[in-house]
């Protein structure tokens, strides 16, 4: 009980954080921080680069139906509700796993919400981009024609990268195992 005292120290904040606070170089320490949180090889992987394009190109598609008189077709309401609600979705779902938020939520299933995201995706977007095909037309509004038509161009291409996306996340959630019971009986 004598050798208490010799084993409390009194320091309350870590070297690092003095020079910080001194005004050393922070941005150096934070960027090295960001870097090594992020998943590096979830960049260079297909998947990754299939959801940077849905992003651009979502992005693109909803600009090209908000830019425009979207509200003389009902039907370009709901092309805009779905771009958005998507493109916002992935976009959040693409950095929780660039920076590896489904290694701290462990709960939740990740290759099949995956999967079953992107599978809903397709459809909604297959929804959104026959609507938004289907109300195209030459004469009327003549003047925003082209944006409504290519519009429902990038709605056919990001529907084609959701399915693609839908594909490789069905064979991720396979080489899973996709079945708890089937990858813990032992063979």
């Amino acid at each position: 009980m004598a050798d208490f005292p010799s084993k409390v120290t009194t320091e309350t904040s870590s070297p690092n954080s003095q020079s910080t606070q001194q005004g050393g170089n922070s941005l150096r320490g934070l960027a090295a921080n960001v870097s090594s949180s992020m998943d590096i090889s979830f960049i260079r992987s297909i998947p990754a680069m299939l959801m940077v394009a849905q992003i651009c190109l979502g992005l693109l598609h909803w600009a090209l139906i908000a830019g425009s008189p979207y509200m003389w077709a009902p039907a370009n309401g709901w092309v805009l509700f779905v771009a958005v609600t998507v493109w916002l979705l992935t976009a959040i779902l693409f950095f929780l796993i660039l920076f590896g938020g489904q290694s701290r939520l462990t709960v939740v299933p990740w290759p099949l919400t995956v999967m079953v995201y992107h599978a809903v995706a397709t459809f909604l977007y297959l929804t959104a981009f026959l609507a938004n095909a289907a109300s195209v037309q030459p004469f009327y509004y003549s003047y925003f024609f082209g944006h409504m038509a290519a519009a429902a161009f990038f709605g056919a291409v990001v529907t084609v990268a959701y399915g693609a996306s839908a594909f490789f996340s069905y064979l991720d959630w396979k080489g899973d195992g996709g079945n708890a019971a089937t990858s813990t009986v032992p063979t």
